[in-house]
């Protein structure tokens, strides 16, 4: 499809053109969904503009545009996203230049965002009052994702053949499609397939919940649809009720994998705990945390040293 394209076809049309060949069916449909919305945003800023004609002022001007309206990060993805699609056009001969060289990346000031995790102690507060029945229930899973720092599709996903018992591991291997018609899908990435080390006192109080369960079945999944909303509901009725953050089942990921860093846990470990594709994900993630252990790690040198006297 892509080699009937001329150097006079809009841009818009080529880009659309290569989501289609190089995107669909080789990501995941969330992130498909990203490279579709670039796409009507560029069919909104550039609707005449053709391929032969991008050069670096008027990618610039685009991406310009496209900040005024978005924080800075969400920009930045929208670039990488043309970028791609761009590299293979100079590749092709369509582009004589790389137009999204030195580009720029602006956008609005980021809002004032709720808290992401909690304290230890929160947490502690939190697991205490958690109401852990002797049947499933959506305190069971909150428990486990504070556990495990798992994904809430991954969570979904997990049938009792996943725990082993002996070994005290969680495997993760696949997905539950909460967002679609349900059923299972692959991870996110392939780093996503993983086994997670759970502590005794999490795996024996599993043990005893899963006994009698059917092994391959969806463990937190029934006849009916289930809704990220649902479970962010319970989590925040108990936030209010012990008066800790208020934060979403996304945020007990966080707070899971930023315990463990004030705890001393090397980044890389926190990494493949939580089925990042790379360790960069994990920096830029928890950037903050990591620069205040930066800091207190500076204070202790300083501390070794001033004990050497010459």
């Amino acid at each position: 499809m892509l080699e009937n394209i001329k150097k006079e076809n809009l841009f818009h049309e080529y880009y659309s053109l290569w989501v289609t060949v190089y995107k669909e069916g080789a990501i995941r449909p969330i992130t498909l969904k990203k490279y579709k919305s670039t796409e009507q945003w560029v069919r909104i800023l550039i609707p005449t503009l053709r391929i032969c004609d991008i050069n670096r002022i008027n990618y610039q001007k685009l991406l310009n545009d496209y900040a005024t309206a978005h924080e800075r990060q969400t920009t930045m993805d929208f670039h990488h996203q043309l970028k791609a699609s761009i590299i293979d056009a100079v590749d092709e001969g369509l582009i004589v230049r790389d137009p999204t060289r030195k580009a720029v990346i602006k956008g609005k000031l980021p809002k004032n965002k709720k808290p992401k995790y909690l304290s230890y102690y929160e947490l502690q507060t939190l697991i205490t009052n958690l109401t852990l029945d002797k049947t499933v229930n959506w305190d069971w899973l909150i428990l486990l994702i504070a556990k495990t720092g798992i994904r809430f599709s991954e969570a979904l996903a997990l049938t009792p053949a996943d725990f082993d018992f002996s070994h005290q591991t969680l495997t993760i291997s696949k997905t539950w499609d909460y967002k679609g018609k349900g059923g299972f899908l692959p991870t996110k990435n392939k780093s996503s397939v993983r086994k997670i080390q759970i502590d005794w006192q999490t795996i024996t109080q599993f043990y005893s919940l899963l006994t009698n369960l059917p092994s391959s079945k969806p463990i937190f999944v029934n006849e009916n649809k289930v809704y990220n909303s649902t479970v962010n509901n319970v989590l925040l009725r108990y936030c209010i009720k012990l008066g800790i953050p208020t934060i979403s089942i996304h945020g007990l990921r966080h707070t899971h994998a930023s315990i463990l860093l004030f705890s001393g846990v090397s980044v890389a470990s926190v990494s493949m705990r939580l089925g990042h594709s790379n360790i960069t994900t994990t920096q830029k993630t928890y950037l903050h945390i990591i620069q205040e252990l930066e800091n207190k790690d500076v204070d202790l040198i300083m501390r070794s040293l001033s004990g050497l006297i010459s």
